[in-house]
């Protein structure tokens, strides 16, 4: 979440500060210590280093002012930004993709400002609109550069998609889902001629880190260079000015934010950040449900209430959702109407609560007729597996 214009620069220039008082401080003589007047020696290496200390202390203080400056300087840039429309908006989601008057059940699209943030960002790059460009290289018959201006004019699409970390557990909350504006990754590729060879996209952002993903997945569904997020451009946290947004791909593969590149290569020649860390080269999203509500230990009065969640299964949808109570038998909630195979699908199932406590379930079908894994994984190598449950406990009314 973004704290303001200055929130992602204070940490670093606070730690520098810090580390050049700590200089001065160690340089300085102590308390009582006396001063030997004949020893020139010693009186020259303090001087040196004291003067070492302030010229430190002087560079640590440029350096937070730049990084201020690009803070202010980008943040400024953003809300200066006016983007051109979709050629085809999306029309606004039916009203039976949601279902009102749920507390707790998560809204069909999430709000920026509680959209899940992974990276491996310390600080968040700055980069003005007028700073950006996107270098498409590699393996391509016509590599090229693109700035921001050239790209939004190629035409602008909107689409739903929901995103989903792979570090996000059973149950988690690093899954978010959004309506984005950006320009169809595969008009960049076919500008630039994908030779034969090549089998993997790589993204790659202003600070060096990056993602990679089949070549196949530019062409085969809705991927994008992103420059706006739910009717605004994209806020800093979340890429500005462009990012990658992949449909069916988990973020650490395909969802380069603050992107600068785009460079075609081979997955036998190049390992994207996270492969020499212990994940998986390749990401498929996997299906998966969650209980939304009522939580994990929460305490509820007896009497009809509801159960309800999301579930997602990007490119393939979701045909049905179950849900078992006290390890009783699968029985199928209701559905509310799929905005796309992309995106998340909200559930419900109505539910006389008893008191003690209670075991709830939950699973589900994609729209490929595949159950969900029942089976338990870790998110490490290739994203989390299994079927939530979790505790509650019913109490009878006051």
């Amino acid at each position: 979440m973004d704290g303001g214009p200055t929130a992602a620069a204070v940490p670093a220039v606070l730690a520098a500060l810090i580390g050049a008082g700590t200089m001065l401080v160690a340089f300085r003589p102590r308390s009582g210590e006396r001063r030997i007047p004949s020893d020139a020696g010693v009186g020259r290496r303090e001087m040196l280093a004291g003067a070492g200390a302030l010229t430190a202390l002087g560079l640590v203080m440029a350096a937070g002012g730049r990084v201020l400056r690009d803070r202010f300087s980008a943040a400024a840039s953003r809300a200066a930004l006016v983007l051109p429309g979709a050629r085809q908006p999306l029309p606004a989601a039916p009203a039976g993709a949601s279902f009102e008057g749920i507390p707790g059940l998560s809204p069909l699209f999430t709000p920026n400002d509680r959209f899940y943030r992974i990276d491996t960002a310390l600080l968040i790059p700055q980069v003005p609109v007028e700073d950006w460009t996107l270098r498409v290289h590699g393996m391509v018959d016509e590599p090229f550069e693109i700035g921001f201006d050239e790209l939004t004019s190629l035409g602008l699409v909107e689409t739903d998609i929901t995103l989903t970390c792979v570090s996000n557990r059973l149950g988690g909350d690093l899954v978010g889902n959004a309506r984005w504006l950006g320009v169809p990754l595969r008009l960049l590729l076919e500008r630039a001629g994908v030779q034969d060879r090549a089998d993997q996209i790589v993204g790659r952002s202003v600070d060096g880190y990056t993602c990679g993903f089949p070549v196949e997945a530019a062409f085969d569904r809705d991927a994008l260079v992103a420059v706006g997020m739910n009717g605004e451009p994209l806020p800093l946290q979340h890429g500005f000015p462009a990012r990658l947004v992949t449909p069916g791909l988990y973020g650490y593969v395909s969802a380069t934010k603050w992107l600068s590149e785009i460079e075609l290569t081979r997955f036998d020649t190049f390992d994207q950040y996270w492969v020499p860390r212990g994940y998986a080269e390749r990401a498929p999203i996997k299906t998966m449900s969650r209980i939304d509500v009522p939580r994990s230990g929460q305490i509820v009065d007896a009497g009809d209430t509801v159960i309800a969640g999301v579930a997602w299964a990007q490119t393939r949808g979701i045909s049905k959702v179950e849900v078992s109570i006290d390890d009783g038998p699968f029985a199928e909630a209701e559905l509310a109407d799929a905005l796309t195979d992309d995106t998340w699908r909200q559930w419900r199932m109505p539910w006389t609560a008893t008191a003690g406590a209670h075991r709830l379930a939950v699973r589900c079908t994609d729209g490929d007729g595949q159950l969900q894994r029942e089976e338990r994984d870790e998110p490490l190598p290739d994203g989390a597996s299994g079927w939530q449950s979790l505790l509650v406990t019913v109490r009878e009314p006051s």
